[in-house]
């Protein structure tokens, strides 16, 4: 499923932007210029924090989950409270409600946001285009083994498949399983092992030297 939608230079595909404008994107447009020209907030302010937002990445979220791996009080803490844990952390995750899902032996938690494409935005960065497909969010409340086995991951029957969908007041970051073998790595050795797809739940943590 992850594939489905490549270009002929095998780069997923996007079609062309040039639809009129929605409803939304018109009055986003209005709002947006009504405050610069009322003096709220400048071009500057709207560019500087459009530039915030691309800089945001999945290293975000691998940092935090490197230490719930490492830290047993701050992984009690996260799975307590996402929001206040990640900002002890120092990171500007704004009013987003995180909840945390730890992935165990027994049970493994899929993030899906079925109305549009909601996500974790400020820890994670984008999300990809296939997250936001109608395909995903369908099939993955109805058939979430097959999907994830599109992605390349078997589970065991033993174990426990929950799908979380998420909304525009809560969002979710998947803490995978720590693999195996890694006692002795630091933080940042830990969090080269975590990837966006396993913060989201359709994929695992790599391996050490994967």
């Amino acid at each position: 499923m992850p594939h489905d939608h490549l270009s002929p230079s095998g780069h997923p595909y996007r079609a062309d932007n040039d639809a009129p404008l929605t409803y939304w994107q018109t009055m986003e447009i209005a709002v947006r210029e009504l405050l610069i020209e009322k003096g709220h907030i400048t071009a500057e302010d709207v560019h500087a924090q459009i530039d915030a937002m691309d800089a945001r990445s999945p290293a975000m979220g691998a940092a935090v989950v490197a230490r719930a791996w490492t830290d047993a009080d701050f992984k009690r803490q996260l799975l307590d409270d996402g929001s206040a844990a990640c900002r002890d952390m120092g990171f500007d995750i704004g009013p987003m409600h995180l909840i945390a899902l730890e992935n165990t032996a027994d049970i493994h938690n899929v993030v899906v946001c079925t109305l549009c494409s909601c996500y974790p935005r400020n820890l994670l960065g984008l999300p990809p285009d296939w997250y936001k497909s109608r395909e995903y969010r369908s099939r993955t409340v109805r058939e979430p083994r097959k999907v994830l086995a599109e992605f390349g991951l078997t589970l065991p029957d033993t174990v426990t498949v929950r799908v979380h969908d998420s909304t525009a007041d809560m969002r979710y970051l998947v803490v995978p399983a720590r693999p195996a073998g890694t006692e002795g790595l630091d933080a940042d050795a830990l969090a080269a092992l975590v990837t966006r797809d396993s913060m989201i739940g359709v994929g695992i943590a790599k391996q050490p030297g994967a």
